[in-house]
């Protein structure tokens, strides 16, 4: 070998350790690092003769083997400074450049110290193929700014996903071709490396860009295109998952409240206090009564384990339990809507369920805008959300993806599961119930999971056969009653005399079990602070907030059916009066099928619409489950009642208590006061006190402010006599005569709700 072919021969990157002997070394090298060219050649050994001394290493002659230079036209990354000189034909982006200087391998004898022999080694054609190509090209716009989901978590989440699903030798592979194309990155080769600091360190050398397009780059070079697929789908469902979360944010960060702030939105996180969650579901309403003795109709009722909106899609459920859909069912007032508020709020707040990919809310309320044309499950997504376009599909095995549909009720029609096709294409247009009955049977969302909100009686149409998971949404508790009023009031002085005050009034109290009723009450209570100030006289008048419950409960019925005139409402109520108070004359909690058809009242209208009745299932005969309708409490029946005798008698001048017919225009004192009359009467003859409350009711209907809230429903405009004074009258002098001693408390409670001082009574 002469000195031309020395000059040519480059030194590898690397170099052997002390204490190795030349042949050892050569060795240790080709095994691991295989991708070298070159090799030393050990000289013969010089002959020491018999000498037997310890060889002494100390001044042994090394040369550092030369590192790879690189040279760069420009850089800008997070980690390297920029060039001074940069490309006029391209001034708007990086790119990298590396210029490899030959290199040699220096290796020395252990028994020689001053000489070494360079070879060449010869390549073949496999050689010459595993020669490494060019340096990729990474190019970077310094006006470009990274998408804001873009973190340092991510990214370095996402190559760590990536990488950990090639082979050892595939990663072995791909650490040497880092090494190789990158050798910034590393002082050492990466091989010894794990993955969690093989990628922290490209996070070091580079920004989260460039360390992106380096790990794409190299698993393009290693034909890997589905994990360059892969990554790519990574990073656009993350950019999704932030769009759709600031839209989310926007959306469902407040909540409106109905009657009870005049239509104030407030931030939800603020306000909002946990429902009672609870499984198995069916246990009827809460029979819990200020004065009757009512049990419960349900006898098969079964133990109930609470559950918190956390263990709502835990990881357990998705995957444990393979749940695929959650029915969610409840009464109106119960809290569903605004339990499915805060679970998307926490959500995209990132506070819980991030396990969960997206979150993509479907009300059915939104739905039914689109029922005149066909659509597909992807068109309805994509126009309510049009970040999510981004994405090839939804869902996949790894990507839990949620679709909620709160509100089953508010579908313009009951989903038919018997004679509507099958449909798995979610792409194809079809009409609406087609897709929404697919939708639930799990058609058209394979790897998705589907909640599903609704009232009980819609959530009876399930079929058998759709395996699902039922969690009942059943109001407040005690606690939970308490909890909500601290939270609407600041003042922990006023919230300790709301409390106390609900809690002075057992029927309040009890009632409160619906959030829409607590919700209310705040109103209420609020406009009464504001107004008195802190020392405010809190209203006890129990109908006039019965009455602003109803309306409550009218105004959503709006959200969910067609509209109907004053006229048609009016009817309504008459004829659902009218089943209630021969309801309550007969003790009767339940609805008799017969009844709905005797007195003309449409049972979808009550249990759906209007939502003042619901339904649910009795289970005394597993095979013989009976469906079972009742008022949503039965001092909502006791109100009702009271409601059909004041307009029967304020718009057709008819006292149904005396079952006779008078019709009169203008009414007179003395008619009225019959009423109030008769109506005392009735109630002290019942030894059960089934019409005490009633009786609060009708005499509360008598004060101005409730006749206001009602007057949509007057036909006439003859003024109604004023009365309370004489009812007043009437009901001190029974509870003077003392007839009815255990009556008499409610007696006391019937002047409340005339408004009138009960100190005459004493």
């Amino acid at each position: 070998m002469d000195d031309s072919d020395i000059d040519d021969i480059p030194s590898p990157p690397g170099s052997i350790p002390l204490g190795e002997g030349a042949s050892a070394g050569a060795e240790s090298m080709i095994d691991e690092e295989d991708m070298l060219y070159y090799v030393p050649e050990r000289r013969p050994s010089l002959d020491l003769g018999d000498v037997e001394t310890p060889m002494d290493t100390n001044y042994w002659g090394m040369d550092k083997v030369s590192s790879p230079v690189e040279s760069y036209s420009s850089m800008i990354s997070e980690d390297f400074h920029q060039s001074d000189e940069m490309d006029d034909q391209d001034k708007s982006s990086t790119r990298i450049h590396l210029e490899r200087t030959d290199s040699y391998s220096s290796c020395y004898s252990l028994d020689s110290n001053d000489c070494e022999i360079r070879t060449r080694k010869v390549r073949s054609k496999e050689d010459d193929i595993s020669e490494p190509p060019e340096r990729p090209e990474l190019i970077r716009n310094p006006n470009e700014t990274s998408h804001p989901s873009l973190t340092v978590g991510f990214t370095f989440k996402a190559i760590s996903k990536t990488l950990e699903k090639l082979s050892m030798g595939e990663l072995k592979i791909f650490k040497m071709s880092l090494w190789k194309r990158y050798p910034e990155s590393f002082n050492t080769p990466p091989q010894g490396m794990d993955m969690v600091d093989l990628v922290d360190r490209l996070l070091e050398c580079y920004d989260r860009e460039v360390s992106l397009q380096v790990t794409k780059a190299l698993l393009e070079e290693m034909d890997k295109h589905r994990l360059v697929e892969y990554l790519q789908d990574l990073r656009a469902r993350n950019e999704v998952r932030f769009e759709l979360s600031m839209t989310l944010k926007k959306k469902y960060g407040e909540l409106c409240e109905d009657l009870g702030a005049q239509g104030e939105k407030v931030a939800i996180d603020s306000v909002f206090s946990n429902p009672y969650i609870t499984t198995p579901w069916d246990n009827g309403p809460n029979y819990e009564h200020e004065i009757r003795k009512i049990q419960s109709l349900n006898k098969s009722r079964k133990t109930e384990k609470q559950r918190s909106l956390k263990d709502i899609f835990s990881v357990k459920m998705l995957k444990d339990d393979h749940v695929r859909c959650l029915l969610t069912p409840g009464m109106a007032g119960t809290g569903k809507s605004t339990v499915v508020q805060k679970f998307i709020l926490d959500w995209a707040e990132e506070r819980s369920h991030t396990h969960i990919s997206l979150v993509i809310p479907l009300p059915f309320r939104e739905l039914n805008t689109f029922r005149d044309s066909p659509v597909s499950l992807h068109g309805i997504i994509n126009t309510l959300y049009p970040e999510t376009t981004k994405l090839k599909n939804l869902t996949n095995e790894e990507n839990a993806v949620l679709i909620i549909c709160d509100g089953l009720d508010e579908f313009y029609q009951e989903p038919n599961f018997i004679h509507t096709e099958y449909h798995c294409d979610s792409k194809e247009p079809v009409s609406l119930d087609v897709l929404i009955v697919n939708l639930i049977r799990g058609k058209l969302f394979f790897d998705g999971v589907i909640w599903i909100t609704s009232r009980p009686l819609r959530s009876h149409v399930f079929p058998g056969d759709i395996r699902r998971k039922v969690l009942e949404i059943r109001g407040f508790n005690d606690t939970q009653k308490e909890e909500f009023f601290k939270r609407r009031f600041e003042d922990p002085v006023q919230a300790a005399q709301v409390i106390s005050h609900l809690e002075s009034c057992k029927t309040l109290h009890i009632m409160c079990h619906l959030p829409l009723f607590c919700s209310v009450l705040n109103g209420i209570f609020q406009h009464a602070f504001r107004e008195q100030g802190p020392q405010a006289q809190l209203p006890s008048n129990l109908t006039y907030m019965y009455t602003k419950l109803l309306l409550a409960l009218l105004h959503r019925r709006s959200l969910r059916a067609p509209a109907c005139s004053v006229e048609e409402q009016r009817n309504f109520l008459m004829k659902l009066g009218k089943m209630a108070l021969i309801m309550l004359e007969k003790n009767e909690i339940r609805v008799p099928k017969s009844y709905w058809k005797d007195n003309g009242v449409d049972k979808v209208e009550a249990v759906v619409n209007s939502a003042i009745c619901t339904q649910f299932i009795m289970e005394e005969f597993i095979l013989m489950p009976e469906k079972v309708q009742s008022f949503i409490h039965s001092t909502m029946q006791e109100y009702m009642a009271a409601l059909y005798v004041f307009l029967s008698f304020r718009n057709q001048g008819k006292n149904v208590l005396e079952h006779t017919k008078m019709f009169s225009r203008v009414f007179k004192a003395q008619n009225v006061f019959e009423l109030y009359k008769c109506a005392v009467e009735k109630s002290l003859l019942c030894e059960d006190g089934r019409l005490d409350i009633f009786l609060r009711f009708l005499l509360g209907m008598a004060p101005q402010t409730n006749q206001e809230l009602l007057q949509p429903f007057f036909t006439s405009s003859v003024k109604w006599p004023s009365v309370i004074e004489d009812a007043a009258t009437l009901i001190r002098k029974k509870i003077r005569e003392n007839q009815y001693p255990n009556r008499n408390a409610n007696l006391q409670q019937c002047l409340r709700e005339l408004g009138v001082s009960e100190a005459a009574s004493r």
